[in-house]
């Protein structure tokens, strides 16, 4: 690791200067920050030359009350318009800088995992400490240039007059320079299961309404307001991704558009009573950042994201492993088996309800001779572990009933022998993925976490899925507001205790949390692949989802589909996954993530042996990445070097309109020769029509090689490189 520390502290009397700038370490970007003639904290950046983030302002409204407490009896009846204003503080305007500082950072540090071996932290930093008049508070604000973009957060130094306090809202503003194109989901409290929308800026409010598909818990807010991360193109060819980083103690940041004026300023979750934050002074903020470039490329590959949280908490990392795994889960999904043992209950009572007095639905998918075959495949075929959903008791009631006391973690169904799988799984080398359905019952899932967590320890499961399904309980709060997203981050703290990985689905999106906690190993935060089996999504979704969702980190995304129509599983399911069968191998490299699913049948797998083979032989930790083709709704051709290993695998994905991918095989090794495998979309290959037609060819490369490869809509390749 190598570390260059570079301090310049410039102390500034009050009224004097008033300008600071700030250059990345390649000189390509500009940073400028003022106070305006109001004192509002102001902030522009350019890229080479070019505006990006035009002046906007920075700062808070908070309660006029800081310390939380109501001032007086009476605070406590209905509040009138006009003392709703009274009780707010402006921490926005009348500063004046009274210190700022310059520095320059360096270093390479290696994660426990991710799509290359090491990772460059370079960037030079502004940290510069505000006063406002009126009050005597000051407010840091610590910009960090990289070649790659711009992070920047605020921080509340400790000071007796800000200790205790509650922000009403975040009021940072992104200032575009244009009318860009963006790829955007709708703002929403509760859920980022959407398709993308691309559209002008100037266009969401009239796509708003079209853009709220239903979901089983949703909280959209604005008609203009949008989730991060966000990606835009402008006119001139940029391309701009606004999101944060290190998502610790905050509520989840939306942003709101000015549609006139093309300015984004931050929203934040509230709570239930409305309130957006409560903080303790010393305290900072996650970062805001913005990832720039003139090549889309760049955008996938920035580790800024990673860079802007802390290193790694935990001492011993020796037990956390990429994970390749099958499940007991698309059954369900498409309704061929069922979660539930029993048809027979109205309602359960755990500890209470007598399930050997129940007739089985004979459906009931967790069983174990079930169970014991998915284990009999995974071992045959060299996976690492599997996923059992519907193995606890309490599934009958559990869905969208506002039920506290929904699942206890520990209780099995009577045709589930825990002690049995555990054995078998053992002795098959497979480990057993635990399933932790909370119904959004944040509450009661920390009532039972160290039980849970224990029993799983003791039966041998070292990773746990997570979901968030429902309303949240307690009432009234939201999936991404402050102290849900304590929650989660409780959750992998705890795990971490037991040494369990975990992968969180319908949690708050993640924000590069996993380099500080990496058994973070996975997130779903996005519409994920079940959601073909509930009507489809859209052809060109997994080309947008590496420019947004996994800006933040790796996505339990669950590829690997081979019957394309959902009736061949369930005649009663008319659902269609947008995807040809090659579309699906190549998702194993250009969706990356360390927790990769073989999300199908064995069944499946069987019938399509040999195109199975990619699944089998792709890797899931990396040496390198380079990002060969990218276009944001269009294409993605990656490349990526197994960890420790001289093997490649490559993918190309591409959306409705197909794509000829035209891709050199130069970062192989100069002087040696490689056998390539490809597998591709045969010519008459469709993702309606024809969409498992595949075909699977060997060639020899070097790196003097190039490769033109028609992708079908919504087609794909996926190769695998070995040296001969």
């Amino acid at each position: 690791m190598k570390r260059l520390w570079t301090l310049v502290c410039a102390l500034i009397a009050i009224g004097g200067i008033s300008a600071q700038n700030l250059k990345s370490p390649n000189g390509e970007f500009t940073l400028q920050f003022t106070v305006s003639d109001k004192g509002a904290p102001t902030y522009t950046l350019d890229y080479k030359g070019t505006p990006v983030v035009k002046p906007s302002t920075l700062g808070f409204e908070l309660k006029r009350n800081i310390d939380g407490a109501p001032a007086s009896f009476d605070d406590f009846a209905p509040e009138s318009d006009s003392k709703k204003n009274d009780l707010l503080a402006n921490f926005y305007d009348g500063f004046k800088i009274v210190k700022s500082e310059n520095s320059t950072f360096d270093e390479t540090w290696s994660p426990v995992w991710g799509e290359s071996s090491s990772i460059r932290n370079h960037y030079n930093e502004l940290l510069v400490t505000l006063n406002q008049s009126n009050t005597n508070r000051n407010l840091m604000i610590r910009f960090r240039l990289f070649d790659d973009g711009l992070g920047f957060r605020y921080e509340f130094p400790e000071q007796k007059d800000l200790v205790y306090f509650v922000i009403k809202e975040e009021k940072t503003q992104f200032a575009m320079h244009g009318d860009h194109k963006a790829y955007w989901i709708p703002g929403d409290y509760d859920t980022q299961e959407y398709d993308y929308t691309t559209s002008k800026l100037s266009e969401i409010r009239g796509l708003m309404s079209q853009a709220i598909t239903p979901n089983t818990s949703q909280t959209p807010f604005s008609p203009t307001g949008v989730q991060t991360a966000l990606m835009m193109k402008s006119a001139d060819g940029i391309y701009i991704n606004l999101h944060e980083a290190a998502l610790i103690n905050y509520s989840c940041m939306h942003l709101d558009l000015d549609d006139k004026n093309f300015v984004f300023t931050s929203h934040l979750t509230p709570d239930a009573i409305g309130d957006k934050g409560y903080i303790q002074a010393p305290a900072n903020t996650p970062w805001r950042t913005v990832i720039v470039s003139n090549d889309a490329r760049d955008i996938l590959a920035s580790d800024m994201t990673l860079n802007l949280n802390d290193p790694c908490k935990l001492e011993d990392t020796s037990w956390i492993k990429p994970v390749k795994y099958m499940g007991v889960w698309w059954e369900m999904i498409t309704g061929m088996s069922s979660w539930a043992y029993t048809d027979d209950l109205l309602s359960v009572h755990l500890g209470i309800t007598d399930y050997t007095k129940t007739k089985p639905n004979g459906k009931h998918a967790a069983n174990t001779a079930n169970v014991k075959r998915y284990i009999d495949f995974a071992s045959n075929h060299g996976f690492d572990a599997l996923l059992v959903e519907g193995w606890n008791q309490g599934w009958e009631d559990w869905f969208a009933r506002s039920k506290d006391y929904v699942f206890d973690f520990v209780s099995p169904y009577p045709d589930f022998d825990v002690e049995e799988i555990h054995n078998y799984a053992k002795s098959k080398g497979i480990k057993m993925m635990m399933h932790h359905e909370t119904s959004g019952s944040t509450q009661n899932y920390e009532r039972h976490m160290d039980k849970a967590y224990q029993f799983m320890v003791d039966n041998g499961y070292n990773s746990v899925k997570s979901g968030y399904v429902g309303n949240i309980i307690p009432r009234g709060e939201h999936h991404y507001s402050q102290s849900i997203v304590n929650h989660y981050q409780y959750a992998i703290e705890k795990a971490a205790e037991y040494k369990i990985m975990v992968n969180a689905h319908e949690a708050v999106r993640p924000t590069g949390v996993c380099r500080t906690y990496p058994n973070l190993i996975g997130n779903e935060s996005a519409r994920g692949t079940e959601y073909q089996s509930f009507g489809g999504n859209n052809p060109n979704h997994v080309t947008i989802l590496p420019f947004t969702r996994q800006i933040g980190g790796p996505m339990d995304y669950t590829p690997g589909i081979f019957y394309m129509d959902i009736a061949h599983y369930n005649p009663d399911n008319n659902s269609h996954v947008n995807s040809t069968l090659a579309n699906q191998l190549a998702l194993y490299v250009t969706m990356y993530s360390p927790l990769q699913m073989a999300a199908d049948l064995p069944e499946s797998y069987e019938t399509f042996a040999d195109a199975f083979q990619f699944i089998k032989d792709v890797a899931i930790d990396w040496d390198e990445s380079k990002y060969l083709e990218a276009e944001p709704g269009e294409y993605v051709t990656v490349a990526r070097k197994e960890k420790g290993g001289n093997r490649w695998f490559v993918g190309s994905v591409c959306g409705e309109k197909g794509h000829l991918s035209n891709i050199s095989f130069d970062f192989l090794e100069p002087g040696k020769k490689y056998e390539a495998t490809i597998y591709a979309d045969a010519k008459d290959a469709h993702y309606k029509t024809n969409p498992q037609a595949y075909v699977i060819k060997k060639m020899k490369v070097t790196s003097k090689s190039k490769l033109k490869q028609q992708l079908a809509p919504a087609g794909g390749y996926a190769i695998s490189i070995v040296e001969r």
